[in-house]
């Protein structure tokens, strides 16, 4: 079976536009670990399940595999120097950024224009990603709120 080249694949993925997420949990010694999703999607109204995917080579899969919590905050307009900060591997992805502990101690960072924190509930690992399933416990969500979007390799903002 023929398969598209990676880049050609990518390239066409591109093309559907995403909202912007950031996840985030905590290592297993308590420092905290977060980065820019646009993987993210809904699988289910009852019980609410959300997924998103994580690369087998990501620096962060090991904190992710063994957590049993994370939170999903979607981006909103105004934050897209935060998306660019957590998308990056070269910085202290945490130095200067505020965050405050939900009740399971995972980070949530402020100023979103939602956030989803979850139980982690399943992970299947599929082709060079994983797929991380999870029940989200407690949203909020800021209805004035515009949108931070990625379409093909740039980011756009939508007003609400």
């Amino acid at each position: 079976m023929l398969h598209p080249s990676p880049e050609r694949f990518r390239a066409a993925l591109g093309r559907f536009a995403t909202g912007v997420t950031i996840v985030t949990t905590r290592a297993a010694d308590g420092a905290p670990v977060g980065l820019t999703v646009n993987s993210f999607n809904s699988v289910s109204l009852q019980p609410p399940l959300v997924l998103w995917s994580l690369d087998v080579r990501s620096r962060a899969l090991a904190a992710f595999t063994h957590a049993t919590h994370w939170a999903v905050h979607v981006l909103g307009a105004q934050q897209q120097a935060l998306a660019e900060r957590f998308a990056r591997r070269d910085v202290d992805r945490w130095a200067g950024v505020p965050w405050t502990p939900n009740a399971e101690g995972v980070p949530l960072l402020p100023g979103c224009c939602a956030y989803l924190e979850c139980r982690a509930r399943s992970r299947y690992p599929e082709g060079d990603h994983v797929i991380l399933v999870g029940e989200v416990l407690r949203c909020q969500h800021d209805d004035g709120a515009g949108a931070l979007l990625y379409h093909g390799g740039r980011f756009f903002t939508a007003a609400p």
